[in-house]
């Protein structure tokens, strides 16, 4: 009940609400709204719901009007001795006392269980807290562990990538002297091949004008005929002065020793 406004509130445990208008007054001191107490007083016999007093009597329960009109308040009192409507009048404010008192108790109550749990859930966040700031210092030391691992990986990556680069820069030099090696090599086999024909073809020409010269000294062994700069290919050329002799027909030196030296016609 608020002092400053003046306004009962509903005695049921579960409402709590301000009254207007009707009210349900109990022998007991307990006020209840309109709807609680026609609800919990309509049965017989009737309980009050704030202290399950038993309510036998027939004005032990009034239903009466908070805000009562100018003419009521005027007749209400009206032809009481002096003495009867201060007998009244000190009920009235004994009954509006007590719903004072208890408004203070159950506030002081509502108060103490309001600490009572606050303690609690202090207690409870103190202890959260504590698990919170242990499961922390328990990841801030993974986190320190995955750093150190992420280092150590920063490292072999390093490592691994300069070796990599090292494997690339000998990949390319051994690229390229293949290159050059293979330019080389075909530059040298075109070369083999233009020369070939001419040197065969001037050899042939040779030995057919010097052709009498070998037939008067045939002693000297066949010449040997070399294309291109490397000598890879050797040809052999004998050729008499009629040009039928072949390499493998030439006498020895002793036998062509006994001969004597004729002139073909």
């Amino acid at each position: 009940m608020s002092l400053c406004d003046d306004i009962l509130l509903c005695n049921f445990p579960k409402c709590r609400t301000k009254l207007s208008g009707f009210a349900w007054v109990t022998a007991c001191s307990h006020v209840f709204c309109d709807q609680h107490g026609s609800g919990e007083f309509s049965r017989s016999p009737a309980i009050c719901p704030a202290c399950s007093s038993a309510l036998s009597g027939k004005l032990d329960i009034v239903r009466t009007e908070l805000s009562p009109s100018e003419e009521y308040k005027a007749m209400v009192l009206a032809g009481l001795r002096p003495d009867v409507v201060l007998d009244i009048s000190a009920r009235a404010l004994a009954f509006w006392s007590y719903q004072v008192h208890q408004e203070h108790m159950y506030q002081e109550y509502s108060l103490s269980r309001a600490e009572a749990q606050l303690k609690q859930m202090d207690k409870v966040l103190t202890q959260q807290n504590q698990s919170r700031e242990l499961e922390l210092g328990g990841m801030r030391g993974e986190i320190a562990s995955l750093k150190k691992v992420m280092e150590e990986y920063k490292r072999k990556y390093s490592e691994v990538s300069e070796r990599l680069m090292e494997r690339n820069r000998q990949y390319q030099k051994l690229q390229g002297l293949y290159d050059s090696l293979r330019l080389r090599n075909m530059v040298v086999g075109v070369g083999d091949r233009d020369m070939l024909p001419q040197a065969v073809h001037h050899n042939y020409n040779t030995a057919c004008h010097t052709g009498v010269a070998r037939q008067a000294t045939p002693q000297r062994s066949p010449q040997f005929l070399s294309g291109g700069n490397d000598g890879d290919s050797r040809f052999f050329s004998c050729l008499e002065a009629d040009g039928a002799k072949t390499f493998f027909q030439f006498s020895s030196p002793a036998r062509e020793r006994g001969r004597p030296f004729m002139k073909k016609h």
